[in-house]
């Protein structure tokens, strides 16, 4: 039997139904990182295991075993879930989509796990959605070891002027535009906010969101998120599929 020690907090990122009776999750825990586990018999009937283990809904767990996959043993509410509704539902979803195709299993980032608690916690007051996106995917990219240039400019080592317009170059960072494109046209004020954390207003979200999606490109491979599909389907009046 497990004990008290041998709890982590996570949040189950996808699941889907495995044999007659049980659940194979992708899961993202604190200390563990992304992780797959199945959940034996959770889909029984009289078994709450399955009511308990969707996401955005913050876990007590425990697992056993030491392949690829391993068994839980113990699953327990560890917080009352959070409520994401229509569009925050879909910006949670993207979430989980990038860190199931971005995260090695079994690696942890603990730092990482913390912002994405946070980040669920800011859509489900209903937030500004696009900022919030924004932050996370270049928190992301920084703990993958592939963390933006947005400070200075790369054919100087100057800073980046708030006023002024850049070419941002997926390989290297924000360059004055001269000569053919090799990235979207970004300004500086765009740059800067996403630097410090600031909210990003008007124009600033278009810029970013092409900014994020050029970067992210090739981190993502070629099969279209899921999550942006959902959203052109239902909220195609809305920007955040343009990511």
């Amino acid at each position: 039997m497990s004990s008290r020690h041998d709890l982590f907090l996570a949040f189950v990122l996808h699941r889907r139904e495995y044999g007659n009776t049980s659940l194979l999750l992708e899961i993202l825990g604190a200390g563990q990182g992304r992780c797959a586990a199945i959940a034996k018999g959770a889909r029984r009937p009289r078994q709450t295991a399955s009511a308990l283990l969707q996401p955005f809904q913050p876990l007590w767990l425990a697992m056993t075993g030491r392949g690829e996959v391993r068994t839980l043993t113990v699953v327990e509410e560890a917080g009352a879930p959070l409520r994401l509704q229509g569009a925050a539902l879909l910006a949670g979803f993207y979430l989980n989509e990038l860190l199931l195709r971005m995260l090695a299993r079994h690696d942890p980032h603990d730092a990482l796990f913390v912002f994405y608690q946070s980040t669920l916690s800011h859509l489900a007051e209903d937030g500004d959605l696009e900022t919030a996106l924004r932050h996370f995917e270049c928190r992301l990219l920084a703990e993958l070891g592939y963390g933006l240039r947005l400070d200075r400019v790369v054919d100087d080592g100057e800073p980046v002027a708030a006023e002024a317009v850049y070419v941002y170059e997926r390989e290297r960072g924000p360059c004055r535009p001269s000569g053919p494109a090799r990235g979207p046209r970004v300004s500086g004020a765009t740059l800067l906010a996403l630097a410090h954390d600031e909210p990003l207003a008007g124009e600033q979200r278009r810029e970013a969101r092409t900014l994020l999606r050029h970067v992210l490109e090739p981190h993502l491979g070629d099969r279209p998120l899921k999550s942006r599909e959902l959203y052109r389907r239902w909220f195609a009046a809305e920007p955040i599929d343009e990511k």
